[in-house]
């Protein structure tokens, strides 16, 4: 959308860029004005003015759909051979040992460091699966919502927008089972989890733009009557795992008959507030059901290769018109364009073939890979996004390659950016129209970083004592 030049003289802020990725496609010599937070103004074809800021390309930011911040604080702890074969079972044995350790300044300071990463790399909203809620030996804090105002505490610092999905975990397997020791931390039954959700929407209050959810963490966490209570409890997104391990899908196959996704869909309906993360086993007719339903596939390609998960049938899932979104998941490495390149050299492998997630013939991967992800990602954490007037102003700005510039006009350098870019190619962010990053680092880099070294080099040492 354009404006007359003449109704352009209320903005703060102006941001000039070679060229922006607008919702109406590639746009050249855009300025975008900047006021209370929202974009004010959007003029093409015109020269920078005095006073603005000159960057290369313009994209929107993108929303990881899926996070567990306090993990950040593990990456690479668990990265040790155990005596027998390793997965995703072993590699929650670590976590269980890890979060043991955790309590709600840690845990914002360890948030801290993953919010100011991932609007490093060209994430501005997040959707945190937010599943560690009590006291270390699993009692309820006095204030219910500690945790979450630990979590909405580092959003405010580090000012990335907030989808706070509170996790209801009840049990440890599929049928009710009772939670297991480990699992202390994350119980809740219907009572406790009503009023942790409402503590929950009050500490996210403190946010210009923080949108409430629920997440039932899994099938084999919560009962079918649970689940049905737990979605009725916002108008919100609705997270949930779903068909992440093969021994996850053979145990509900063995407890109920039925594959995980197909009973997600016979007990619930399913529709566009949902992302079902991971989804990677499904059927051939659980794919379809998915993709028919307009929920998206939340999608963590790092952290599904990291954890030897799987891969996701995406060629399949694409032909049947799904929607899909990636996060960051266990936070092992943190940068957008990266999981978008994991994503599609997954299904490279998978399928023997290149550029499975591009669209028709003559299109760009990177471009398809971008638009996929800006709008499921938005979808699932409930907002809307673009380079849009009246949108919020939440805006990427991409590093010039080193003179290539006629091979990155237009959706190249994208390709570029998720398939080539080395040394930090996100140059700047603003987040609700303030600027957040600033020559590749966090504004508060410095500061954020001493204190969660700090923190970690405090819990491993505890670990070892």
């Amino acid at each position: 959308m354009t404006v007359d030049a003449q109704n352009a003289a209320s903005p703060e802020t102006w941001l000039w860029f070679e060229q922006a990725l607008l919702d109406t496609g590639w746009a050249q010599s855009v300025r975008i004005g900047l006021r209370n937070g929202l974009i004010d103004v959007i003029l093409t074809g015109v020269v920078a003015e005095p006073g603005d800021q000159i960057h290369v390309t313009g994209v929107p930011g993108l929303s990881n759909l899926h996070s567990h911040a306090f993990q950040r604080g593990m990456a690479g702890l668990a990265e040790v051979r155990g005596p027998s074969r390793d997965s995703f079972w072993t590699w929650r044995e670590t976590m269980y040992r890890f979060v043991d350790r955790l309590r709600p300044d840690e845990v914002a300071a360890i948030a801290a460091m993953a919010f100011a990463e991932m609007l490093e790399g060209g994430f501005t909203r997040v959707a945190e699966f937010h599943y560690l809620h009590h006291d270390l030996d699993g009692r309820p804090y006095d204030n219910v919502g500690e945790m979450a105002e630990a979590i909405a505490a580092a959003a405010a610092e580090t000012g990335i927008a907030l989808t706070l999905l509170p996790v209801f975990y009840a049990h440890s397997a599929f049928g009710g089972a009772a939670p297991a020791e480990p699992q202390r931390r994350f119980i809740n039954g219907l009572d406790g989890f009503h009023s942790l959700m409402q503590a929950s929407e009050r500490a996210i209050s403190i946010l210009p733009d923080a949108i409430i959810g629920v997440a039932p963490h899994s099938l084999r966490a919560v009962t079918r009557e649970e689940l049905s209570v737990v979605c009725g409890m916002t108008c919100g997104p609705v997270h949930i795992h779903i068909a992440e391990q093969v021994r996850e899908v053979d145990d509900c196959l063995v407890w109920s008959g039925a594959r995980p996704v197909d009973l997600l869909f016979d007990t619930v309906e399913v529709d566009r507030r949902w992302c079902l993360v991971h989804a990677t086993h499904m059927s051939a007719s659980e794919t379809r059901r998915l993709a028919n339903s307009g929920a998206v596939a939340g999608l963590c390609p790092m952290t599904e290769a990291n954890l030897g998960d799987g891969i996701f049938p995406a060629a399949a899932y694409l032909a049947a018109g799904g929607v899909w979104g990636v996060g960051s998941d266990s936070n092992v490495l943190i940068d957008a364009a990266q999981e978008l390149r994991m994503l599609e050299y997954s299904q490279r492998l998978a399928e023997r073939s290149r550029n499975v997630m591009a669209g028709p013939a003559g299109g760009s991967t990177g471009g398809a890979l971008f638009r996929a992800a800006l709008a499921g990602g938005a979808r699932a954490a409930g907002v809307s996004a673009g380079l849009v007037v009246g949108e919020v102003a939440d805006i990427v700005a991409l590093a010039g390659d080193g003179g290539a510039a006629e091979a990155s006009v237009g959706d190249p350098c994208l390709d570029r950016w998720i398939f080539a870019a080395r040394d930090r190619p996100v140059e700047a962010v603003w987040r609700r129209g303030g600027q957040v990053v600033r020559n590749g680092r966090h504004v508060a880099h410095a500061e954020t970083t001493r204190r969660f070294a700090r923190v970690l080099a405090m819990i491993l040492d505890l670990g070892n004592s």
